[in-house]
């Protein structure tokens, strides 16, 4: 295959990082475009100082602005798109997700048409395909299931109406004349150094005399370290480009999880955590059928109080759903189709993130000290 480029959105984020450090290290590869509304001064600093021979370019611009991304695409072989605005509890506006996660990716796919990229991977989610009930059971889940997900929810919603989008612009004419092929990757929750998820849990916690809130007791997922996530999205990238394997791969979705425990995600964190002192909430918690219909009851609170007062409820029935259900997939079909296997075991993946939590609570240490001096 003859050298290439590379446009990454979200570049700046938890995954996308990960996605640009495994990217340097492929062959034929003669310019990364790292792509991100902003760039923390740290992030920008971290991908000038990439040790490769790859011309890395660091653009700054709005998903939302069609013009932009244009030029962004010009010259460009492989569009990575994983920048999306994540929120299940309803602090963002609706609006505002459905702009950037579904707008944004139509505004994406046209600039590659307009600009002839003729490879184009989306970062979806395990939210498309639900859970769409605490009740149902899934935990072996597969491609050829069709689960998705009915939540109006704004995230859920985007993501899942942003995915079809991709999947059938597969096969689309380019300007040239050329076809674009796409696919997209439907990670498990992502966990790993640096994660946002991760990041809160353990501030609350050093906040709370190191108790974990215990949020997800009836859960049972499979969740996958970023590493391995990001190997999909490299993996996806060559098979696309390849002629002998892209048939197979053009207008696919694919679970992306890796040998992770299957368990709750209270369990998780405390598995990761528990080294530094960190433990789960023992105190009594409210049954799970109670705790939706509390759910239901504030989200009718926060509805009729709209007109006069933005009251925005702790939780909602679709995160409680999420966060205590049985939902966990296979990855057979990406090992099958892309040549997938975690490049991560759970061992190391474990120890790498508990590390990673040791500083946060060694910073917090320090902070607290300084503020008794």
């Amino acid at each position: 295959m003859p050298g290439w480029s590379c446009l990454v959105t979200g570049a700046g984020g938890f995954l996308g990082q990960r996605i640009i450090h495994m990217l340097v290290q492929e062959k034929d590869l003669e310019e990364i475009r790292v792509l991100d509304k902003v760039f923390r001064p740290e992030t920008r600093k971290e991908f000038f100082n990439l040790k490769t021979n790859t011309k890395v370019s660091v653009l700054e611009g709005d998903i939302l602005d069609s013009q932009y991304l244009r030029r962004a695409c010009q010259g460009i072989s492989v569009v990575i798109h994983t920048a999306a605005v994540i929120d299940v509890s309803g602090v963002i506006p609706r609006q505002t997700m459905l702009d950037v996660n579904l707008k944004g990716t139509k505004n994406l796919l046209e600039a590659c048409v307009q600009a002839s990229v003729p490879v184009f991977i989306f970062t979806s989610t395990i939210d498309v395909a639900g859970p769409n009930s605490y009740k149902d059971i899934v935990l072996d889940g597969h491609e050829e299931d069709q689960h998705e997900s009915t939540w109006s929810d704004p995230y859920p919603y985007s993501k899942k109406m942003a995915e079809k989008a991709v999947l059938a612009a597969n096969g689309c004419t380019l300007r040239n004349g050329g076809t674009l092929h796409t696919c997209a990757l439907r990670p498990m929750c992502i966990y790993g150094e640096r994660s946002p998820f991760l990041y809160n849990t353990v501030i609350r916690a050093l906040k709370n005399k190191g108790i974990i809130d215990a949020i997800s007791k009836f859960s049972r997922a499979n969740p996958v370290y970023v590493d391995n996530v990001a190997w999909a999205h490299i993996l996806a990238a060559r098979g696309l480009r390849d002629p002998k394997k892209s048939p197979s791969i053009q207008g696919q979705f694919y679970y992306i999880s890796d040998d992770t425990p299957h368990q709750s995600y209270d369990d998780l964190r405390y598995t990761l955590s528990k080294e530094w002192g960190l433990r789960l909430d023992s105190s009594w918690s409210l049954p799970l059928p109670l705790l939706y219909w509390l759910a239901f009851l504030l989200e009718t609170v926060s509805f009729l109080l709209r007109p006069v007062y933005n009251y925005r409820p702790p939780f909602n029935r679709h995160l409680v759903t999420v966060l205590n259900s049985m939902f966990a997939f296979s990855y057979k079909k990406a090992q099958q189709d892309l040549g997938y296997e975690p490049c991560v075991t759970w061992e190391e993946a474990k120890q790498k993130t508990s590390e990673w939590i040791g500083t946060l609570v060694e910073q917090h240490k320090e902070t607290m000290n300084s503020k008794t001096q």
